[in-house]
C-alpha cells in the first residue's frame, strides 16, 4: 500500500495541518487512511486535546485517549525543542533503530494510504549520529515536502529539495503552506519555487480560518498520492 513520509524545511510550518486535511480528504472518497507522528516534542499531557496526535486521531475519526495517542506517537517529550535535546532532558533517548522498525511495521500493515509525519526539518537531530533524512533514507518511501511562506523559504526550499534529491529520495509534491506573515502573495512564492522544482508539483494552500478543514489544494495532493 502506498506510504508517504510528511517533512518540513523547519518546526511550526504545517505538517500536521496538511497531513490532517488530506486525511479527511482521502476518507471522503471512501480511501482507509492511517496516519503516525511517532516522535513528538513539545508534547504537553496536561493539553492532549491541542496536540499534534490529537489532530490526526480526530482527522482519522478516531477518540482521542491516551492509548491512541500512544499507539500513534510512542516517542513523546514535553521540552519544544529538537527531539535529541528534549529526550535528554528527560533522561531518555530515541532508539534510532526500534523507531525505523516501528515505521515499517505500520507501513506493513497499514492502510489504504499510511502517513508517517516527521519531526521538525529534514536535518533535525533524532540522536548524536541520527537526522530525520537518515530515518527518512531509511524508509525510503515518497516525500511530500511541506515548506512556509515567509521570508527566505524560497532559499529554504530548494536547499532541503536539493539535499533529498541528492540522497536519492522522490519528493511527490512541495506544499507551500502560507505562513501568518507573508511579505510576498503566496501565488507569487509558488511560481518562484516551481521555476526550480522540475518535475515536482508545488501546491500553494492558503490559511484556513478555523474550523474549516477543506480546500481545493488538498484534493491537487491526494490526486497525486
Amino acid at each position: 500500500m502506498p506510504a508517504y513520509f510528511v517533512t518540513s524545511t523547519g518546526t511550526d510550518i504545517g505538517k500536521t495541518f496538511v497531513t490532517a486535511g488530506l486525511i479527511r480528504t482521502l476518507r471522503a472518497s471512501a480511501r482507509p487512511v492511517a496516519a503516525f507522528k511517532p516522535v513528538v516534542s513539545g508534547y504537553d499531557s496536561s493539553v492532549v486535546e491541542t496536540s499534534d496526535p490529537a489532530v490526526l486521531l480526530r482527522a482519522m475519526g478516531q477518540a482521542v485517549t491516551a492509548d491512541a495517542i500512544a499507539a500513534i506517537a510512542p516517542w513523546r517529550f514535553r521540552a519544544p525543542i529538537a527531539p535529541d535535546l528534549a529526550a535528554a532532558r528527560e533522561a531518555r533517548a530515541i532508539d534510532f533503530d526500534a523507531l525505523v522498525a516501528f515505521s515499517r511495521k505500520i507501513i506493513a500493515a497499514g492502510a489504504d494510504v499510511v502517513f508517517i509525519e516527521g519531526v521538525g526539518g529534514i536535518m533535525v537531530p533524532l540522536d548524536a549520529e541520527r537526522t530525520v533524512l537518515d530515518w527518512m533514507m531509511a524508509l525510503d518511501i515518497p516525500l511530500l515536502l511541506v515548506v512556509g511562506g515567509y521570508l527566505g523559504t524560497i532559499s529554504h526550499t530548494l536547499t532541503a529539495l536539493d539535499v533529498l534529491r541528492r540522497r536519492g529520495l522522490r519528493v511527490v509534491a512541495i506544499v507551500v503552506s502560507e505562513s501568518e506573515r507573508n511579505p510576498v502573495e503566496l501565488g507569487e512564492t509558488v511560481a518562484s519555487i516551481a521555476r526550480f522544482s522540475g518535475a515536482t508539483a508545488v501546491i500553494g494552500l492558503p490559511r484556513l480560518p478555523p474550523g474549516i478543514h477543506t480546500h481545493p489544494a488538498f484534493d491537487r495532493i491526494a490526486a497525486l498520492l
